[in-house]
C-alpha cells in the first residue's frame, strides 16, 4: 500500500459519515413518530378497572391506543431500515442487529395490542364471571409483555444505535453517549420490576426511561431539522 492509499484510508476512517438530507429528514420524522403512543397510559385506563367487563367503558379509546402502538411499532422498524444504508458502512453486524431488535420490539407490541383487543371483544359479549377473569388475564399479559417490549428492548435498541451513531458521528457524540449510558437504568428497572422490587407504573420506573426518551426524541429532532453535523 503506497502513501496516498494510506492517507486516503486514514481520511475515510476519521471522517464523519454523510447522511443525505432526505434520509435524515425521514429518519427523524419516524423517530419522533415513535412518541405518539404516550397517550395510551390514559386511553388504556378503563381496562385496569377490576369491573371492566361489567362497566360501560369507552372501548374506542382502547382501540385508538392500539392503533397508536401499531404506528409506533412500524415507525421503529422504518427508522432502523432508513438508517441501515449508512450505518452498515461502519458496522454491518450491529446495523442488522438494530433492525432485528426493532422487529422483536415491534412483535411484542403487536402481541400486546392483540391481548387488549381480546379484552375489548370480551367486553362486547354478555358479561359473566368467566369473561371477567379472562379479560383480567389478558390485561395482565399485556402489562407483562409491555415491560419486555417497551422496557427491555428499547435498552437494546439504544445501545446498538448509540454505538453506531457514536462511531459514525451522524449526531453529536455527547448525544450518542446519553443513549448508551441511558440504557443501563432501563435494564436495572426491567429486572427490578421482574423481581417485584418496584411497580411497573411508578416514579422509579418512569425515571429510568428519561435518558432514553431524551436520547431518542433529541436524535429525531436533530435528524429532522439539521440532518447531520457539518464537517
Amino acid at each position: 500500500m503506497n502513501l496516498n492509499q494510506v492517507n486516503n484510508f486514514a481520511s475515510i476512517k476519521n471522517s464523519k459519515m454523510l447522511l443525505p438530507k432526505k434520509t435524515a429528514f425521514w429518519a427523524g420524522f419516524f423517530y419522533i413518530l415513535t412518541f405518539v403512543s404516550i397517550p395510551t397510559f390514559s386511553l388504556y385506563q378503563p381496562l385496569h378497572d377490576s369491573q371492566y367487563i361489567f362497566s360501560n367503558g369507552d372501548d374506542n379509546k382502547v382501540v385508538m391506543g392500539g392503533i397508536l402502538e401499531i404506528i409506533v411499532a412500524l415507525s421503529g422498524i422504518i427508522t432502523s431500515i432508513i438508517l441501515f444504508s449508512v450505518l452498515r458502512k461502519q458496522n454491518q453486524t450491529l446495523a442488522i442487529g438494530l433492525i432485528a431488535s426493532r422487529i422483536v420490539e415491534a412483535g411484542t407490541m403487536f402481541v400486546g395490542v392483540a391481548f387488549l383487543l381480546g379484552a375489548v371483544s370480551l367486553h362486547h359479549q354478555p358479561a359473566s364471571a368467566t369473561s371477567l377473569s379472562m379479560a383480567q388475564t389478558l390485561v395482565t399479559m399485556y402489562d407483562r409483555i409491555f415491560v419486555l417490549g417497551q422496557g427491555f428492548m428499547p435498552a437494546i435498541n439504544d445501545i446498538l444505535l448509540g454505538v453506531l451513531l457514536f462511531q459514525t458521528r451522524l449526531v453529536p457524540r455527547w448525544l450518542s453517549l446519553i443513549g448508551i449510558i441511558g440504557a443501563l437504568p432501563l435494564f436495572m428497572s426491567y429486572f427490578a420490576i421482574m423481581f417485584g422490587f418496584i411497580e411497573r407504573v411508578s416514579a422509579l420506573s418512569g425515571a429510568s426511561a428519561l435518558m432514553v426518551a431524551f436520547f431518542e426524541f433529541t436524535t429525531g429532532v436533530y435528524l429532522l431539522v439539521k440532518g447531520i453535523r457539518k464537517s
